[in-house]
């Protein structure tokens, strides 16, 4: 711990903060593009009737992070009761919305937001624009002009007590549970990769994305004990840290911190792992019709994102490591939305083809 509170004395709070965002990203970064992991794909197989290679990955990520970081809630390592998704509010009814329009969004553009900048990291122009428009519509639902209807929705139903729902306390369930079903789900996970000959490699970095997600929370954890100034206590999410990259390019009044240091080590961590895999090329829209379905798409996933509290990745993963009530129902909300979209587009699409 020593040499941890020399660090952050050497760099500053907000610079520590942007670079154990940096380490956090990176890792993620490498680990998502080497493993595919997308929340997209996975409902997608899932509403054609498969269980496949990109579930096993989803559900092996997701495993990861809770067996990792329920271990290191119990170990003293990780302060869930103090992170920011726990220690306000929650909303239900902003999970549902939210969580529905977040999954249309994903399967109209073709990725979730982490999936999209992972991808623009590796030449894929399609998502670069998609995702400076999921950036920009999050930023204007966060404070511009679509905050009214995003405060009028998230309003309609939030948890009671001034707090998120943790679902293993409310379902009266000793400490050890949450790791105990962070296991089983691995167990799961593994069965169904195998049974979908997923080589090691492949596992090794999927398991490599939860990690990072229980990387980000012990860190913050870790800089929130020695701080002088309040730290929050988050991970990887990409809804808000995405707008306020896209403000700390436009507005010199911003500072570093987490989040800048988040995407940052997300995109470089993708490209160098595109790079190293020979799989750096430039990709563009197919027609216009395309890019019409990813421009709303990225939109959708702007608001929803905002409006559920998190992405596939914040709400789904990261949220979901935690138990927070609202992130489990957001996640439930993206597959819905994510899988009546898929049949009623592109599966009706196919059909109409066939």
């Amino acid at each position: 711990m020593d040499g941890f509170i020399g660090f952050v004395e050497w760099v500053g709070e907000p610079g520590a903060a942007a670079l154990l965002g940096a380490l956090t990203g990176g890792i993620f970064g490498v680990a998502a593009q080497r493993s595919r992991f997308c929340l997209r794909a996975a409902t997608v197989e899932f509403a054609r009737g498969r269980m496949g290679d990109r579930v096993a990955v989803w559900l092996l990520t997701f495993s990861t992070a809770l067996v990792w970081v329920q271990a290191g809630r119990l170990l003293g390592w990780i302060d869930t009761d103090e992170a920011r998704m726990m220690a306000v509010p929650g909303s239900w009814s902003g999970a549902i919305i939210g969580g529905l329009t977040f999954g249309i969004g994903m399967v109209l553009a073709r990725g979730c937001s982490g999936r999209l900048l992972v991808l623009a990291a590796s030449g894929n122009l399609r998502s670069v624009v998609s995702g400076l428009i999921f950036a920009v519509t999050a930023q204007m639902s966060l404070s511009g002009h679509l905050a009214p209807l995003r405060d009028y929705l998230a309003g309609l139903w939030i948890t009671s007590g001034g707090r998120n729902l943790d679902l293993l306390t409310a379902a009266g369930l000793p400490e050890w549970s949450g790791l105990v079903i962070g296991l089983l789900t691995a167990l799961l996970a593994l069965g169904l990769s195998a049974q979908n000959h997923i080589g090691a490699g492949r596992l090794i970095f999927a398991s490599g994305v939860g990690f990072a997600v229980a990387l980000g929370w012990a860190l913050t954890s870790a800089l929130a004990q020695v701080a002088f100034d309040p730290v929050q206590i988050e991970s990887a999410t990409f809804t808000g840290p995405s707008a306020r990259m896209l403000m700390f390019f436009l507005d010199r009044a911003s500072v570093l911190e987490f989040d800048i240091g988040l995407v940052a080590g997300v995109f470089g961590g993708a490209m160098l792992a595109a790079a190293v895999g020979g799989e750096m090329r430039l990709q563009a829209f197919d027609d216009a019709a395309t890019m019409r379905r990813a421009m709303i798409g990225a939109a959708l996933m702007g608001f929803g994102g905002m409006l559920a509290g998190g992405c596939a990745i914040g709400a789904g993963v990261t949220g979901g490591s935690i138990f927070a009530g609202t992130a489990w129902l957001a996640l439930f909300s993206m597959w819905v939305g994510a899988v009546l979209t898929d049949v009623l587009t592109d599966q009706r699409r196919m059909s109409a083809l066939a």
